[in-house]
């Protein structure tokens, strides 16, 4: 296969190896036509037309033998190099701690996603989420119990946001994101409570330590012409009121607005 012609040597070997082949099939070939039509006898008379149709019809043979291998492989090749640069987008895309999507594929997912809600009048939702005092957990735990609560709360996001085709990401440390599009304000705060009790509920362990984990959500929405950048920094302003008000709660950036105003 083509990845196994990785040097110059490589190459050369592999020319000279198909060229064999092609001289191998020209002589084999010629060889038996001529037993056929003349038998063993090396004295025979061949007519020169004869020679010339042979040679003709061998040459038609070799080419298209030859035309036809090199056609497969070159298919073979370009469906190894499409899986490959797919392998790599969705490696490019993914978080490897969590297998969620990382920053990159969720803003690529989500702006798609975002114009379609736009295009069908239908409102988006964005949820940001902070595990609450992560630092302090990765401080007294440490960083291998910090991965295996990324995971769990991951695990969670996942399950949540299948259920009811949203995207989820991790979009960055122990921030997670999620867009949601066709759902009310007031349904996408039930959602966001449910996800924080849900994550609250969730008890994280290994053989020495076992621990309850909480998360604090900042909730934004639009409905209509809105960058993403726009929402993501909104909700990210109402997570960090959420913050502030003593964690394990979310906060909608709407009702904050309403609450800075008054």
């Amino acid at each position: 296969m083509a990845n196994h012609i990785i040097t110059h040597r490589d190459a050369l070997r592999h020319t000279a190896a198909r060229s064999a082949v092609s001289m191998g099939l020209t002589v084999v070939l010629t060889l038996s036509l001529c037993l056929i039509q003349f038998g063993p006898d090396p004295d025979a008379f061949v007519r020169a037309g004869f020679v010339t149709k042979s040679s003709i019809i061998i040459s038609m043979i070799i080419s298209g033998l030859l035309t036809a291998g090199l056609s497969y492989r070159s298919a073979l090749v370009m469906l190894e190099l499409a899986l490959a640069r797919a392998e790599l987008l969705r490696i490019s895309g993914t978080d490897q701690l969590t297998g969620l999507l990382n920053r990159r594929g969720f803003d690529q997912a989500a702006e798609s996603a975002l114009a379609k809600a736009q295009e069908a009048n239908v409102p988006t939702t964005v949820l940001m989420c902070d595990i609450d005092r992560f630092k302090a957990i990765n401080d007294q735990f440490g960083h291998e119990f910090g991965d295996k609560v990324l995971i769990a709360i991951a695990e969670v996001l996942r399950s949540f946001a299948e259920r009811r085709q949203m995207l989820v990401a991790r979009h960055g440390g122990e921030e997670f994101a999620i867009l949601m599009t066709g759902v009310s304000k007031e349904r996408a705060a039930e959602y966001a409570e449910e996800l924080r009790q849900a994550c609250a509920d969730k008890e994280i362990s290994n053989e020495q330590i076992s621990a309850c984990v909480t998360i604090s959500i900042g909730l934004a929405g639009c409905h209509g012409e809105t960058e993403l950048a726009k929402v993501m920094r909104i909700a990210d302003q109402a997570l960090y009121a959420a913050k502030r008000r003593g964690r394990n709660r979310v906060v909608r950036a709407d009702v904050l607005a309403d609450s800075i105003a008054a």
